[in-house]
């Protein structure tokens, strides 16, 4: 068990915003219909807001452990957050995970 865990990946992009509250507002106009990887570039205070929020593959233990519960959990391609970390407020979503 503990060999697969280790060798799990997954990918995830990303929206990092100060407050909660901006948080709950950009996950209302996702839910709405808007473009996750357009309101990432509009809104993200992270540098991955040039590629739409897009993180990359990464194994656990590279993000921040609130972070990792999340991408290692979560339901892939659905919308999670607001996650709150050291650097504020995440929208997430899981876009693959093996």
């Amino acid at each position: 068990m503990a060999t697969a865990t280790a060798t799990a990946t997954a990918t995830a992009r990303h929206i990092l915003v100060d407050t909660e509250a901006e948080c709950i507002q950009l996950k209302d106009k996702i839910d709405g219909g808007e473009d996750f990887a357009e309101v990432a570039k509009a809104h993200s205070n992270c540098p991955s807001k040039a590629q739409g929020g897009d993180l990359g593959q990464f194994s656990p233990g590279m993000m921040v452990k609130e972070f990792d519960e999340v991408v290692f959990s979560a339901d892939v391609n659905t919308l999670q957050g607001p996650v709150k970390t050291q650097f504020g407020y995440h929208l997430l979503e899981v876009t693959s995970r093996d």
